[in-house]
């Protein structure tokens, strides 16, 4: 196996290829370093076959779609990754080969919903649920300490003790360390119930990363347009989240939502399919087709999309615009699939 951390900073973005048939994997790639990837797989004589990112960021723009793009590679994500261009969305266990390199997914949720872990042979990839000396933030939306706890307890410390563990962020200088070492002397965890972990990660007060208006909606919707205008985090914040069971209990009362769909043509009609009803604007051009919606202005409309994160943006969008009755249908259809509702393709 060839194995490279390419960054040298804070953020790491990994490489890992398969000797004897020269095809690649990058985990967690920054947008900045495109060419700086590229050099190094040309130079190595090594193709491109997938790109994976650990988790939806929301300190620096990934570098997947334009390398999904540039060099046909294919974009790996959690099932519950909020972004449309993935080409193959993983589950716990689910198992990433190139040649002779194997990858086993580890579902390890609690920064962000779609936080997964990496394990192969000798070494885990655990993007920012386990960092060298400390764990990822909770506190962004969707967030939780109690199942990164479970996530790192559960399933990370359940590796053998000599695993060595590579983070996706380290702040101090650190470039590996194993799991027992994290078991004995991490900080945040050892000798901490998951009630006193919780009550930890609560009384920290995070600060929020420098870039993440720049970049965590980018990142979330697959809108690289520099020129688009994301709502703020307080008004995501304000917008009213209902379950899918609230969504379908609405649907069957006497002033019934226009369900707004904004996945892409593609998802509407693909795996998850879409509610009976439901009218489709992407999320990318909903600005410029806002006059379609008019007769909605002052009715019940509900916001759509695969995982509740693009649909809370164009929630939070016709709000600004001056849409009084906006809410937005928490965990997408995702969640509408897993509740058994009705839909269609």
């Amino acid at each position: 196996m060839i194995f490279q951390e390419l960054n040298g900073r804070q953020c790491k973005t990994y490489l890992l290829a398969c000797e004897s048939i020269r095809q690649a994997i990058l985990i967690d790639p920054l947008r900045e370093y495109i060419d700086r990837y590229i050099a190094f797989l040309a130079y190595q004589g090594l193709k491109l076959d997938a790109v994976i990112d650990t988790h939806t960021h929301a300190d620096h723009a990934t570098a997947s779609f334009e390398l999904r793009r540039l060099l046909h590679a294919d974009l790996i994500m959690h099932q519950r990754a909020p972004v449309p261009r993935v080409d193959r969305y993983v589950n716990d266990g689910d198992v990433i080969t190139i040649g002779d390199l194997t990858l086993q997914v580890l579902y390890t949720p609690g920064h962000t919903p779609d936080s997964i872990s990496l394990y192969t042979g000798d070494r885990v990839f655990t993007g920012d649920v386990l960092l060298i000396g400390g764990t990822g933030r909770a506190d962004f939306a969707g967030g939780d300490a109690g199942e990164e706890y479970d996530a790192i307890t559960q399933k990370l410390f359940t590796l053998p003790e000599e695993t060595l563990v590579f983070p996706g962020h380290d702040y101090r200088g650190n470039t590996q360390s194993t799991i027992g070492e994290e078991q004995r002397t991490n900080p945040r965890v050892a000798g901490r119930s998951r009630a006193q972990y919780i009550e930890l990660m609560n009384s920290i007060d995070f600060p929020l990363p420098d870039k993440i208006q720049e970049v965590l909606q980018p990142n979330q919707t697959a809108i690289e347009d520099d020129r688009a205008a994301f709502p703020g985090l307080a008004e995501l914040n304000q917008v009213r989240q209902l379950s899918a069971k609230d969504v379908h209990a609405q649907l069957q009362g006497h002033e019934s939502p226009m369900l707004l769909d904004v996945r892409e043509p593609e998802e509407w009609s693909g795996e998850l399919g879409h509610i009976p009803g439901s009218i489709l604007i992407a999320l990318k051009e909903l600005g410029g087709r806002v006059d379609e919606l008019e007769a909605y202005r002052d009715r019940p409309v509900v916001a759509v999309c695969r995982a509740g994160v693009r649909s809370t943006t164009a929630a939070a969008i016709l709000t600004g615009m001056g849409f009084q009755r906006v809410s937005n249908l928490k965990g997408g259809m995702l969640d509408w699939n897993e509740a058994k509702l009705p839909t269609e393709r």
